[in-house]
């Protein structure tokens, strides 16, 4: 597929109610007009950023899974977004990756913001996504700020992923740094980078001013979504990915590393 298009959904949250939530995006899939194959939601997106995960967990057959199933069913779309997980007495802020065909991925946010680590539990995998050709990272806020976790794993001077794709509640406050380091795992990845944050004002008195991007390669702005309420389709060029990376191929040169 030489064409990835990806919808970003950029919307203000209701405080810590899954159900007003889900109603609220369904509607906003709903109001997709043009041809997507992902549509990203932000970073729990059922509830805001929250700590309140004994309260408001769900488990892995409840009522948001079975939502997001049902939508990318009908809608025919790859769903994704997070929420928090209960799990084998644990709690994760996790981000599904719901397919049309009900089948789904999930990456559990592996960097824990200052008091998050005292109520969610850590990631430990990275989770690659495909889609027709494409392979998609999938990472949680916080995350973003950590170069090493990102970073490109090439063997045998390839990549292995493609986009890069980011759902977060990320503060007004500190939106220079969004944007910044955005563009930042784009150019040393050399990879689409896609952000996906909130807007508004969270129960605990955060503001959000959103600035959803989507950014090439070059760490070039494809789109930037502001601080509005918005439904915005991205198409990727594989074209210009293969492109950049041949006229500049840094793979080879890069240093070889694991991460445990």
């Amino acid at each position: 597929m030489e064409h990835l298009s990806i919808t970003l959904i950029q919307s203000s949250l209701v405080w810590e109610n899954p159900q007003q939530n889900r109603n609220a995006f369904e509607q906003k899939i709903k109001n997709i007009h043009q041809k997507t194959y992902i549509v990203v939601l932000p970073e729990m997106f059922t509830t805001g950023f929250t700590t309140q995960s004994i309260h408001l967990a769900e488990t892995m057959d409840g009522e948001t899974l079975q939502w997001m199933k049902e939508t990318a069913t009908s809608q025919k779309i790859i769903l994704t977004g997070s929420i928090i997980i209960k799990e084998d007495e644990n709690y994760y802020n996790r981000m599904i990756w719901m397919q049309p065909n009900g089948v789904f991925g999930y990456y559990d946010k592996r960097h824990l913001f200052n008091d998050e680590q005292q109520y969610f539990s850590s990631g430990s995998k990275r989770c690659i996504a495909r889609v027709g050709g494409w392979r998609v990272q999938l990472q949680i806020c916080y995350d973003l700020r950590f170069p090493v976790w990102t970073r490109q794993q090439s063997k045998d001077d390839d990549y292995e992923y493609d986009v890069l794709i980011n759902a977060a509640n990320w503060p007004a406050s500190r939106n220079e740094t969004w944007q910044t380091l955005l563009k930042a795992r784009a150019i040393e990845n050399q990879c689409y980078v896609v952000g996906v944050n909130r807007i508004g004002t969270d129960g605990n008195n955060i503001h959000y001013c959103g600035n959803s991007m989507a950014i090439n390669p070059l760490g070039n702005i494809i789109e930037n979504v502001s601080d509005t309420d918005s439904i915005t389709t991205v198409v990727l060029q594989k074209a210009d990915l293969h492109t950049i990376r041949n006229q500049f191929p840094f793979a080879k040169d890069s240093d070889d590393f694991a991460i445990y």
